[in-house]
């Protein structure tokens, strides 16, 4: 089993990106394997980790077609809906809360003193 190239931080050549630094240039990995790994040491835990891909075999990103268009702007809708209201907040609901802010200050002003904590 062949090991991968690691790498310090700022210290990998030219040749290789990670998949952020891919989709900047327009790219992506494109079924390739990882080439190189890169590793930024921290202090009291171990160091972190980016996989590398070299930019020689990526391939272009796909466009975007209608349909593609469509399930993202519906799936991103389904998001900003709030299951109580059923109104688009315009922002995604917070999973913490499960519906959007205003609906969630109404239910927490709503509930008795005892079920939320306070004394």
């Amino acid at each position: 089993m062949a090991t991968l190239p690691v790498y310090r931080w700022r210290l990998a050549p030219d040749e290789y990106a990670t998949r952020r630094q891919l989709r900047a240039l327009g790219l992506r990995p494109g079924g390739q394997d990882v080439a190189a790994q890169l590793e930024r040491p921290r202090r009291r835990r171990g160091p972190l980790v980016a996989y590398l891909y070299r930019v020689d075999r990526a391939k272009p990103v796909r466009p975007m077609t209608p349909a593609r268009m469509a399930a993202l702007e519906a799936a991103m809708r389904a998001r900003r809906t709030c299951p109580n209201c059923r109104r688009d907040a315009g922002y995604c609901i917070p999973r913490s809360l499960g519906m959007c802010v205003p609906c969630s200050d109404i239910e927490s002003a709503t509930l008795p003193a005892a079920t939320i904590g306070v004394t």
